[in-house]
């Protein structure tokens, strides 16, 4: 059964028109923005399929409408210490284009929490960390209000051959 989630959109700027929207969520108490134009939908975690001899991260697989999906935890990509999973953990289930193929993956998160209005050339580039991992799966940072919203490359984040940035 598809959980559904309603979500609060503020609009951040001057309502300029080459903003996006970005559905954010929660891991780590870090608040994580994706764009909002790649979410089929959003799921309550259940158990999933292993698969064996796949990356630690990659947790297994569900049968979504006759789709096979692969399910990765974003906590483990992002080599973010491992939690247990409650009753706001919620699977994100993604489509996106990656090397002229359309993927549909599904990404675990802690929580969702917001979806905001962001013109992206308010998010600025991420400090220059040598051997940072984590960055190259990051498109920007933007402060929204009071916080900063770390927004993704999803197409980096999914691209399980592509072997750079990769965690596990």
């Amino acid at each position: 059964m598809i959980d559904q989630v309603e979500v609060n959109q503020q609009l951040m700027f001057d309502g300029e028109s080459d903003e996006k929207q970005f559905l954010t969520f929660m891991m780590h108490d870090e608040e994580y923005g994706m764009d909002i134009l790649a979410v089929q939908e959003i799921r309550g975690w259940e158990p999933v399929t292993t698969i064996p001899n796949s990356p630690n991260f990659v947790r297994g697989a569900m049968n979504l409408r006759g789709t096979i999906v692969p399910i990765i935890d974003l906590r483990m990509r992002f080599g973010i210490s491992a939690i247990e999973y409650g009753p706001l953990t919620v699977v994100i289930v993604v489509s996106v284009q990656i090397k002229d193929q359309q993927k549909i993956m599904g990404l675990v998160v802690d929580a969702v929490s917001d979806v905001y209005s962001i013109a992206e050339e308010k998010a600025k580039d991420v400090p220059d960390f040598q051997d940072s991992d984590n960055a190259y799966f990051v498109h920007g940072l933007v402060n929204v209000g009071q916080k900063m919203v770390v927004l993704l490359n999803l197409e980096k984040v999914l691209d399980l051959s592509d072997k750079s940035g990769l965690k596990g």
